[in-house]
């Protein structure tokens, strides 16, 4: 048997050669890492949103020469819907604007109000001791159109019909339904509300993993925003539709209620965290409790700790406890009643509530501060998404339906279901949180912003009351643990869902020994799988202005994504 010419020579060579010395040292293995996924790095604009698509939309309009605000109006009107789960047209909108040529932070409310006759006494008189979380008289008036407007007419430079485009298309065309929305888009409790099945399910199938999923109502929709611009939701036939359709269910609405809503410019509020100037908005938010968290964990050297260590996650969960407990007793409508902001955002305070933390034991009853409501409902069903864009301008946006789909409640016609954000009023009189026509209620959605330097960061992460505390976890981690902002984003959380107690919720990506030590100082933890919904899911955009560049992060806990956009190619 002959062997094959190549064969031969091997076995030649081999035997011809001298000896082999002795092996080489191995090469080194390539250094591993602690993040799923890459940050995004471009000197150009960037999108990070919670669903693909709606990056890709809001990349789109960047690359049509739209800035930052048009892309995140595209990418928001996207997430309606591919993500009517968690948010859309019928919710509310909060959103903080970095402009990069002055340097100056604007904030936006665009929170809804009761209608004017929805009072105690209304409800009183109707047998109403309580608001059902899902029934009509948990509608305010949305305000996500109202603010999506307010941000194109003052910082903008495309028309609705522009920016609404890519939304139109999927909503008439169909998309393709993905990994997390398959997971999260029937809801049993809602399949009786009123126009919910028709829309969501049609033909009474739930849309499968790949199903086209089209909702031409909403197309409908967007198209008379398109044309008409805010009034065709707030005074045109569309709000005659809405409004005749909340009368029937029983609800306060009227024309006025809807023509004579307008959202707010608000002064943004900010704390310093070891050189860091951070951002939240006011109340009617729970954004205080975001820096007044972070002002306590000042006063503690987690960073000494080690990321996510006992001591450190000790730490931040009391600091929780404290800054909740505030935000709970004093936070409401500022229209209403004086909220004393300032004090609860002093470093004084900080260090009296910090002295109460005690290293060894954990606190099951925190009291408020002394400062010169009853939170009915807990829903944390809300989008989150930041767009940075070439010349560094910064939005950084969360819109909701507070509770999964709202109330369910579907107008004819209309493609989008009402939120509930008004099942948080305390119908006892005298609260900052208590019911009155035209009010807004206690909202747990924010945005949020943060600085040094040349350093630019807008980011957030939804999850109702999970808000503020994903927050100050975020910071630490850029600020304590020098995190990019990929890893501040997907490292392992903690979250405490109630305002009592030592419950809290931990991602087993903290290590079990850890773990075991918070349940020795009394924390009660409920260990929670992988990359976590529980824990909220957020994202993140930098803009480093001495080399003009931009980076972003996206929350591996959705089916999000940060796209870059693509110079013009001729």
């Amino acid at each position: 048997m002959r062997l094959p010419i190549l064969a031969l020579f091997a076995l030649s060579t081999a035997f011809s050669q001298d000896p082999p010395a002795a092996a080489a040292p191995a090469t080194p293995p390539a250094p591993g890492r602690d993040q799923a996924r890459s940050m995004i790095v471009s000197k150009y604009g960037i999108v990070a949103a919670p669903q693909f698509l709606a990056s890709q939309a809001g990349a789109r309009i960047l690359e049509a020469g739209g800035n930052a605000v048009d892309a995140a109006i595209a990418a928001n009107a996207m997430t309606g819907l591919t993500q009517p789960y968690v948010n859309g047209m019928g919710g509310d909108l909060f959103a903080i604007y970095y402009e990069a040529k002055t340097g100056k932070v604007y904030g936006l409310n665009a929170s809804g109000w009761t209608p004017k006759a929805l009072t105690p006494e209304y409800l009183k008189a109707k047998g109403i001791d309580k608001i059902d979380a899902i029934g009509v008289h948990a509608i305010t008036v949305p305000g996500a159109v109202a603010g999506w407007d307010a941000l194109r007419k003052r910082f903008g430079t495309m028309p609705f019909s522009k920016t609404l485009a890519p939304a139109i298309y999927y909503a008439e065309n169909g998309f393709s339904m993905p990994e997390w929305g398959a997971r999260s888009w029937y809801n049993a409790r809602l399949a009786k509300q009123p126009g919910w099945a028709n829309t969501y399910t049609p033909n009474g199938v739930r849309p499968a993993l790949g199903d086209t999923f089209k909702n031409p109502a909403l197309g409908e929709s967007f198209r008379q925003i398109a044309a008409n611009g805010r009034d065709a939701y707030y005074k045109g036939s569309m709000t005659a539709n809405l409004v005749k359709f909340l009368q029937a269910q029983g609800g306060a609405h009227t024309m006025e209620d809807f023509a004579e809503y307008e959202p707010e410019w608000v002064e943004p509020i900010s704390t310093t965290y070891r050189g860091w100037k951070v951002y939240e908005l006011p109340p009617n938010g729970q954004g205080v409790a975001a820096l007044s968290m972070l002002n306590i964990m000042e006063t503690f050297p987690i960073g000494d700790y080690g990321h996510n260590s006992a001591a450190a996650l000790h730490v931040m969960i009391e600091a929780k406890k404290l800054a909740y407990a505030d935000m709970e007793r004093y936070v409401g409508d500022p229209r209403f009643g004086e909220i004393p902001v300032t004090a609860m955002l002093s470093k004084e305070l900080a260090a009296k509530r910090a002295s109460q933390i005690q290293m060894d034991k954990a606190t099951c009853k925190v009291l408020p501060s002394e400062l010169s409501q009853n939170l009915n409902a807990r829903g944390k069903e809300t989008i989150y998404m930041s767009v940075v864009d070439k010349d560094g301008n910064i939005v950084s946006l969360i819109q909701s339906n507070y509770a999964g789909y709202g109330t369910g409640m579907v107008a004819p016609g209309a493609g989008f279901s009402f939120h509930n954000r008004g099942a948080g009023f305390d119908l006892a009189p005298g609260k900052p949180n208590s019911l009155l026509g035209r009010k807004r209620p206690l909202h747990t959605i924010i945005p949020a912003f943060m600085q040094k330097d040349d350093i630019t960061i807008g980011f957030g992460i939804m999850g109702g009351w999970n808000q503020s505390q994903a927050h100050a976890q975020f910071v630490a981690n850029v600020v304590d643990y020098k995190m990019s902002v990929q890893l501040a984003m997907e490292s392992a959380r903690f979250s405490k869902a109630t305002f009592e107690g030592c419950d809290v919720a931990i991602e087993n990506r903290v290590p079990e020994s850890v773990r075991l030590e918070l349940q020795k100082r009394g924390h009660i933890v409920a260990p929670l799988q992988g990359f976590n919904s529980a824990m909220g899911n957020g994202e993140a955009v930098m803009h480093d202005k001495k080399r003009g560049v931009n980076f972003a992060g996206a929350d591996p806990r959705t089916d999000s994504a940060a796209v870059a956009q693509l110079p013009a190619i001729p």
